[in-house]
């Protein structure tokens, strides 16, 4: 009987266990409508979808330049060139170095009408060396990536310049002593001669 009794007596236990944690979750207040972490840094920033990027195309054939604005995930077709916008961003108003960047995708139709893809991944307005789009027909660049951040920390300050000239009054007794003068007396004395030096 003290065999089946124990199991019995733990798992009664268990049971009870349960049932009070789950009494003492339901009075809690519920925190799974509560921002996630992960959200809190993006809270206020423009969706993906409503942000607006400028894209300049270069025709290096006949060196006409056109400038296209997309939301992210449409594309603009030119001639025979597609060129799809995948995102846009631009570093916030509080970041140190300013970037405006895009993922944009070109496509390119070649003389047997067939489409092919010359070109994925991020474009940078300020480093446009960074990653070029290498096509003998085409290049694509970003212009703008139009986006809004909410208000962060104030932009960091420049460095000041520091100097080792104190504006400060120089002493030469001590706190009490008369002030050093800035420029050196003229020697009252005379130089001996030539002579004179060579007598000693």
């Amino acid at each position: 009987m003290t065999r089946f009794a124990a199991p019995l007596l733990i798992a009664l236990a268990l049971t009870a266990c349960g049932r009070g944690a789950e009494q003492q979750n339901a009075s809690a207040p519920v925190a799974g409508k509560a921002a996630k972490p992960g959200n809190l840094s993006q809270q206020g920033v423009t969706p993906m979808a409503q942000r607006v990027a400028v894209l300049g195309i270069l025709n290096k054939r006949n060196g006409i330049v056109k400038n296209v604005a997309l939301h992210p995930g449409q594309s603009a077709r030119w001639k025979d060139v597609i060129v799809r916008l995948r995102a846009c961003e631009t570093t916030a108003p509080w970041e140190l170095e300013k970037l405006t960047g895009a993922f944009v995708q070109v496509d390119v139709q070649q003389p047997n009408k067939r489409w092919d893809r010359v070109f994925s991944g991020w474009l940078y307005k300020e480093s446009p060396s960074l990653n070029v789009v290498e096509n003998a027909a085409y290049d694509v660049w970003p212009k703008s990536c139009e986006m809004t951040y909410p208000a962060g920390p104030p932009a960091p300050a420049a460095p000041v310049a520091s100097s080792n000239l104190s504006s400060a009054r120089k002493s030469a007794g001590g706190p009490a002593g008369p002030a050093a003068p800035s420029t050196p007396e003229p020697a009252t004395t005379t130089p001996p001669s030539a002579a004179e030096s060579n007598a000693t």
